[in-house]
């Protein structure tokens, strides 16, 4: 589990719960004492740290051209190596960064303080847009690195993206024009192999019962990851070599090993009243265990969820020694109320949230394959990056999908 950055000391102020006060400033003294470079120094030291601190709206890790940038967020990351890297991913509309907001501990009650993520508005949900773009970094005083990422099968990134001939205007892959639909397709199949390749945990959302829109997508990612490493196994080539050829020089070596894998707990939303039956929950629990029956998110080394007795856990969690302890992580939320009150018998939208943000602090999750800094595990994370954009195995899947006919040449 995340660790703190060990840079503060006893008499330092208590981290704060949140990250933005005013829409794209950050503030003096919380940001401080959040990453751990309080000093002593008074109003000084808060204003030359906020000097050299980005703005956090900026913090976008993918350009508009499908570029990896990291100059903006690695400010504010250290060289501690305990942290833990907790991503999101889904279509819009599912509650990604409401999510989000609950696991960096986000408190809604704070007077003049807005959320580190913005929730999407009925407004923006009208008119069919959405709000998060590209991939957005936070860091919670838990040093948990959160990432928010742009919606999948979303019709306003499709409608943003696509120019008047029909082709896609974003370069998902290196070298090769493709129509707009295709490129969003690959564009969701990109992100999902690069959150599952260098974040720990990863949430995937979906709403109500029956969208399994996102099963298919991460049965996907099993089937097109391989060759993508964990970040911690890049390292820099020699920069002298009398045996090294020209092919070799310049490039990153990649360690050998099995394909890592961020451990993913399956979230569906807004689940209605007759839908949080213990009966329906376990019929949802044995459907998830027999789509991903011959995947890899079957083993066991992906962790278990701590045990307690609330109904959640005893309808989804696994329990050490049960036949089906290796079933991918399941959790549901349900729809939010006015009052958010409990529905019969059943837990409330907020009781669930706290309830998921416990089990994604508490579960075990899978180790990167050497110990690695916070800053180091950024710039890593845009090389792996290139890995899938330029991945053979995504361009030929690219190719399968095109010669179908199932989308527009």
């Amino acid at each position: 589990m995340a660790g703190s950055s060990g840079g503060t000391g006893s008499s330092s102020p208590l981290p704060p719960k949140i990250l933005l006060a005013k829409p794209g400033l950050v503030t003096g003294a919380p940001v401080s004492a959040k990453f751990g470079r309080t000093g002593g120094g008074g109003e000084d030291d808060t204003t030359s740290l906020r000097s050299r601190l980005p703005s956090v709206g900026s913090l976008n890790l993918l350009s508009d051209s499908w570029d990896f940038h990291i100059d903006r967020f690695l400010p504010f990351l250290t060289e501690n190596t305990e942290f833990t890297v907790v991503g999101v991913i889904g279509p819009p509309g599912v509650g990604k960064s409401m999510i989000m907001n609950e696991l960096y501990g986000f408190d809604a009650t704070s007077p003049g303080m807005l959320p580190p993520y913005t929730i999407q508005s009925e407004d923006v949900t009208a008119m069919a847009r959405h709000c998060s773009m590209g991939i957005e970094p936070r860091v919670s005083a838990e040093r948990i690195i959160l990432l928010d990422t742009q919606p999948v099968f979303s019709p306003s990134v499709l409608a943003e993206m696509m120019r008047p001939d029909g082709s896609s205007s974003v370069p998902v892959l290196s070298g090769e024009s493709l129509s707009a639909e295709l490129a969003h397709e690959i564009m969701s199949i990109q992100l999902a192999v690069l959150m599952t390749s260098i974040c720990h945990t990863l949430l995937v959302v979906s709403e109500g019962v029956h969208d399994h829109n996102m099963w298919r997508l991460m049965s996907t990612v099993d089937l097109l990851k391989h060759g993508i490493p964990d970040p911690s196994s890049l390292t820099p080539a020699p920069t002298q070599s009398s045996t090294s050829g020209p092919e070799t020089e310049g490039k990153d070596k990649v360690h050998e090993g099995g394909d890592y894998m961020a451990a993913p707990i399956f979230v569906h939303t807004k689940l209605q009243d007759q839908d949080l039956t213990e009966r329906n929950c376990m019929q949802l629990k044995k459907t998830i265990t027999h789509y991903f029956s011959s995947s890899s998110f079957m083993r066991e080394t992906l962790g278990n969820i701590a045990k307690d007795d609330s109904f959640s856990s005893s309808a989804l969690s696994t329990r050490n020694g049960d036949p089906d302890s290796t079933i991918p992580k399941l959790f549901v939320i349900p729809v939010k109320h006015k009052d958010d009150s409990h529905a019969n018998q059943y837990e409330s939208h907020n009781s669930m949230l706290w309830k998921l943000r416990d089990k994604v602090l508490s579960m075990s999750h899978p180790s990167f394959s050497k110990t690695v800094s916070e800053r180091e595990w950024l710039k890593n994370s845009a090389k792996i990056w290139e890995l899938v954009k330029n991945s053979t195995i995504i361009a030929d899947y690219s190719k399968t999908l095109q010669s179908s006919g199932l989308f527009r040449r």
